[in-house]
């Protein structure tokens, strides 16, 4: 039977991002260095196939540090922890391994920089999501006030409106944080912002190659776990592109085929915590049933490179 042509327009970049390379590394290096079981305070990265793939190398994946044995490493995930979850485990004596993203690092940094010049701190966030209770965390209650939309904004209350400072989850939508932030400095014109983007690059990128092949797709799908932020923005990108499909599966075995019907060129990208493989998954999928021309778009090259920390590192 002859199959139905298809175009795939194949974004990059797309899939894993330095710091969820580098979690990952962490990880496996840990189990090499400890052997197993190594503990990780919550999902290293929020990617199921990943989770589970470490999880059969040696990794517990666990929510509280009460749950690991005191002779036993742990690690932090790339999300990031309040400052009060390694000062318990140093508390504690317990061998401990921070994979926090950098460029989550960074943004704990600056509230700390904004903090010690006397700023109150607005965070535009998801409330719930661990990166946000991470950077919200490295400051004293009431430090920090959440922001999820423009809404929000109109009915902040803080300590004083000139003397305020912002920073932003890194795994945002560009567009709607921009909205955020303008909405903020019309309401709080002295209010600081950082001096580099937070949104990290690789949420950035993302979402452009998004925005570059949505006017050329019937249909957009996303590979990523449903509680992974920039998986999740990439759909909402794509809608607001003008997507009239955008749907997010973990792989294969999640694509609702029926949907496709019709569709004459459908566009594939991930989410920075989903590894290649499961691309190749889709990719084999869509030939196995279409007559599939894959055409890459590319809108940006990344080499950004993190180092693990020298604790992992064996010496030369």
């Amino acid at each position: 039977m002859t199959k139905p042509p298809l175009t795939l327009l194949l974004a990059a970049p797309r899939g894993f991002c330095a710091g969820v390379d580098r979690a990952i590394k962490i990880v496996e290096m840990a189990i090499d260095k400890w052997g197993a079981p190594v503990y990780v305070r919550h999902e290293i990265v929020h990617n199921r196939f990943v989770v589970d793939s470490l999880r059969d190398r040696g990794a517990v994946f666990v929510e509280d540090l009460d749950e690991v044995p005191a002779d036993r490493p742990v690690i932090f995930s790339a999300h990031g922890v309040p400052k009060a979850v390694p000062a318990e485990a140093a508390r504690r004596k317990m061998l401990f391994v921070d994979a926090t993203c950098p460029l989550v690092s960074k943004v704990h940094l600056e509230a700390e920089r904004h903090h010690a010049d006397g700023l109150q701190m607005v965070m535009i966030g998801h409330a719930g999501h661990p990166e946000t209770i991470g950077t919200m965390g490295q400051l004293p209650p009431g430090e920090v006030v959440l922001v999820e939309t423009v809404a929000d904004v109109a009915g902040l209350q803080v300590r004083d409106p000139s003397r305020l400072a912002f920073i932003t989850q890194t795994t945002l939508s560009v567009d709607d944080t921009a909205d955020i932030v303008a909405a903020l400095r019309a309401r709080f014109p002295g209010i600081v912002g950082p001096h580099k983007e937070d949104i990290c690059y690789a949420t950035t990128n993302r979402q452009a190659a998004v925005k570059q092949i949505a006017p050329r797709i019937d249909a957009l799908l996303v590979i990523g776990a449903p509680n992974s932020s920039n998986s999740r923005r990439l759909v909402e990108v794509g809608q607001a592109a003008g997507c009239a499909y955008a749907q997010l599966v973990q792989r294969a075995a999640d694509i609702d085929w029926r949907a496709l019907q019709g569709s004459r060129c459908v566009g594939i990208t991930a989410g920075a915590s989903a590894p290649e493989v499961l691309i190749t998954e889709v990719l084999d999928a869509f030939r196995d049933r279409f007559d599939a021309v894959i055409e890459q778009v590319e809108t940006a090259r990344e080499n950004v490179e993190f180092k693990v920390p020298r604790v992992l590192r064996v010496p030369a």
